[in-house]
């Protein structure tokens, strides 16, 4: 209907109207609606028919000679007199279907004199949609094509690198730490790729520690087997003799007997020393910070050691004790102080050891200052670390002996109270230990 009435308004623009039969016409004027007609066939892919209300064919747009007398079917002249319609028709022959539409020809407000009939078969729709199904699947084809090329061709470069990556990660689960340095294509690779080499670089060094603390624990567990078996060793000498009735003079059965208790005394103490080590190393020790005068402690530990010191005719001479306030817990603190004094106990004999407190700006300062044998450059780096008193200072077990486990809990210590501790000794001359804490304002 849509383009009977574009046909309609097509012809409406010829004014001299060709279409109108007239025995007189120029074969000029035929042949120029003849090729209207073909144009308009063609355009509108349709066989364009104009008819008078008596069903005389007046026009066709096929090429044959038109036949004079020639009728189309009375059901079109009904559908015309009806102001037009459209119906669709099958050939009996062919089974063709074929849509036709019939329309008035001329103005709305014309008398109906004539009509247009539009006849199109959908076999040109169907040789259309073919055609564009047939370029729809072989362009399909062509893209599917590309887009396993291009999948091919990403799944390559995708699956490369984590190929590598696959077998960077074999390596270090195997334990070697390769790490890999090429950049590679795609940023998420290359993230991916840091992130293992930052993995890597964690779990070597975690390897690490884990190696030195096992030589840690093994070369620990080696001292403290050396440093009780010696004690006990004489512990078991001793009982030996006595209980084998070896042992006939009371002045020796007594010495027996002290030198027995004084290594029991160190076994003891060395396995609090230990315990206490243990405890600090795993952070199991907490510390409760509260205003304490280190002055009056200091006061009070020097009193109380004072005894220890005379059997070793040295004296502790308290030179200074200005009034100082420090954060930290007084058991701690007196800990630190005792071991300090203790160590220099050890180390002096004849002599004399000096204890200071004084304030200089925002800190605290605890001067523990002995006259006796002294460090020596070497040893020196090595005070903190387990044992190192019993390595590099043997005495005789019949006198009483340190656990060697004293400095190195004073320094934890000391920095679990946000303190810290310097050193400065000459061989022979005597050690002076300074620890500083940050000052409690009371403000």
């Amino acid at each position: 209907m849509r383009k009977a009435k574009r046909v309609n308004f097509a012809l409406l623009q010829q004014k001299d109207r060709p279409w109108i039969l007239n025995s007189d016409e120029a074969n000029d004027q035929v042949q120029a609606r003849q090729d209207l007609m073909k144009f308009l066939a063609d355009s509108f892919d349709s066989k364009i028919t104009v008819f008078d209300m008596e069903g005389n064919i007046a026009d066709t747009s096929e090429e044959q000679e038109l036949v004079p007398g020639s009728k189309v079917d009375k059901k079109f002249v009904e559908m015309l007199k009806k102001g037009g319609n459209t119906t669709r028709i099958v050939d009996g022959e062919t089974d063709q279907l074929t849509f036709i539409a019939v329309v008035p020809m001329g103005n709305n407000n014309d008398a109906i004199e004539k009509g247009i009939m539009l006849e199109s078969k959908p076999s040109n729709y169907d040789l259309t949609s073919n055609t564009i199904r047939s370029y729809l699947i072989i362009g399909g084809m062509i893209l599917l094509v590309i887009i396993i090329f291009i999948s091919m061709h990403l799944a390559m470069q995708i699956s490369k690198p984590i190929s590598q990556l696959a077998t960077t990660v074999a390596e270090v689960s195997r334990g070697s730490f390769s790490l890999s340095t090429d950049d590679k294509d795609l940023d998420e690779i290359n993230v991916l790729t840091y992130q293992l080499n930052k993995l890597a670089e964690r779990l070597q060094q975690l390897q690490a520690e884990s190696q030195r603390i096992e030589q840690e624990k093994t070369r620990l567990f080696s001292e403290i087997s050396h440093e009780i078996r010696t004690p006990l060793t004489s512990v078991q000498g001793f009982v030996e003799a006595i209980r084998d009735g070896m042992v006939q003079d009371e002045a020796v059965m007594e010495k027996y007997l002290d030198t027995i208790y004084t290594q029991t005394l160190h076994i003891s103490r060395l396995v609090d020393d230990l315990l206490a080590i243990s405890r600090l190393e795993s952070g199991n020790i907490t510390v409760e910070k509260l205003p304490v005068n280190l002055s009056a402690l200091t006061q009070s530990v020097v009193a109380a050691m004072e005894g220890l010191a005379s059997n070793k005719n040295t004296s502790i001479l308290l030179e200074k004790a200005e009034n100082a306030l420090v954060l930290g817990d007084v058991d701690r603190m007196e800990q630190i102080i005792k071991n300090l004094i203790k160590n220099a106990i050890e180390a002096t004999e004849n002599g004399t050891i000096k204890v200071s407190v004084e304030v200089r700006q925002d800190k605290v300062f605890l001067t523990v200052e002995d006259s006796g044998v002294g460090i020596s450059p070497d040893d020196l780096p090595h005070i903190w670390e387990r044992f190192y008193r019993a390595k590099n200072h043997r005495r005789s077990y019949t006198q009483e002996e340190g656990s060697g486990l004293g400095l190195v809990i004073v320094k934890k210590l000391v920095e679990l109270q946000d303190g810290k501790i310097d050193v400065t000794s000459k061989l022979g001359k005597g050690t002076t230990f300074t620890v500083s804490f940050p000052s409690y304002n009371q403000e």
